[in-house]
């Protein structure tokens, strides 16, 4: 569980220090989803920059120049590939027909089957998202085709995004969130990954005063919004991904659903939850989606344990996470 963040201005009618103020404040929001790693992308006279280090994005001074017209950024929670190294970490650079950044939230589990099958190549960097850039590239372009080819081949939950040195950013939104704002009438789009991160950064500017409308994405959406504000969608055909380590039925969604449930039980101490509170919560009909929104407020934490603590016949008022019931 990470996260992703970004805008892009195609009108230049935002300041540039409120842009830079409201890079750092999404950055800072979007911490909840990962404290390991943090980065951002921006091309600049028609060249990819990206900045990352292997820190919380409250530590970091991001600060992209003057006239930059777009920002892709990334926070991490670690799952695959050493942090430390921070070829590791998110942007991963890419070259096709243009130069790209990419970003991906999410886990992909067939990067090693891949990489044995001869589809892509071996290569020193660990994460398993890398295996995104290494598809598009093997295209030898960046278009809808090329992230269709990407989209369909790997196989895990996901959301990428990809800005090119032509300051186009494609979203191809799968399993995980997204949450994309369209201020028409100063001309900007901002994006993170759910409604809780937007909010915070959008206050700390005071942008939520300005009128703004969703735009909707779903899964299976390939979009690009180029320089100029203008937005064109294409489609790849979702599918439910396949766990080598799990047995599979082709019209069973409980692989899927088992995946998620595995990841969550993996990663809640992370947000200093207890595994044993999550199989609880599973077991008593929450979803992997509802819980995974409680390990980044806990109030809705407590709330649910409360109440199935209760049904359980257990002492509702007992601490929980620093609180009380």
């Amino acid at each position: 569980m990470c996260a992703l963040f970004g805008w892009l201005d195609y009108k230049g009618i935002v300041p540039y220090r409120v842009l830079k103020k409201l890079t750092q404040a999404l950055a800072n929001a979007a911490e909840e989803r990962g404290t390991d790693a943090a980065g951002i992308s921006y091309a600049h006279d028609g060249k990819v920059t990206i900045f990352k280090r292997p820190k919380p994005a409250h530590k970091l001074h991001f600060n992209a120049p003057n006239g930059t017209k777009a920002i892709m950024g990334h926070t991490r929670l670690a799952t695959q590939g050493d942090k430390k190294h921070n070829y590791n970490n998110h942007p991963f650079p890419g070259h096709a027909d243009t130069e790209f950044a990419f970003a991906h939230n999410g886990v992909l589990w067939n990067d090693k089957d891949l990489r044995k099958d001869g589809v892509i190549s071996n290569t020193y960097i660990d994460t398993d998202s890398y295996i995104g850039v290494q598809l598009i590239e093997k295209q030898g372009k960046l278009d809808f085709d090329s992230l269709q080819y990407m989209a369909e081949t790997v196989e895990g939950n996901f959301t990428f995004t990809v800005l090119d040195q032509y300051n186009s950013l494609y979203i191809v939104k799968g399993s995980n969130p997204m949450y994309l704002l369209h201020f028409e009438t100063i001309g900007l789009y901002v994006y993170a990954s759910t409604e809780t991160i937007m909010k915070k950064a959008l206050k700390q500017l005071g942008l939520q005063k300005f009128e703004s409308k969703r735009v909707d994405t779903e899964e299976g959406d390939i979009i690009r919004i180029d320089r100029n504000g203008k937005i064109t969608r294409s489609r790849y055909e979702p599918k439910i991904y396949r766990s080598k380590y799990m047995s599979w039925y082709d019209d069973d969604l409980s692989s899927y659903c088992n995946a998620h449930e595995e990841i969550l039980l993996a990663y809640c101490g992370c947000y200093g939850v207890d595994s044993s509170d999550v199989e609880l919560l599973l077991e008593y009909g929450y979803t992997s989606d509802e819980i995974e929104d409680m390990l980044t407020d806990h109030s809705l934490l407590r709330e649910a344990l409360r109440d199935v603590k209760y049904m359980c016949g257990e002492d509702v008022y007992e601490s929980c996470y620093g609180g009380v019931f």
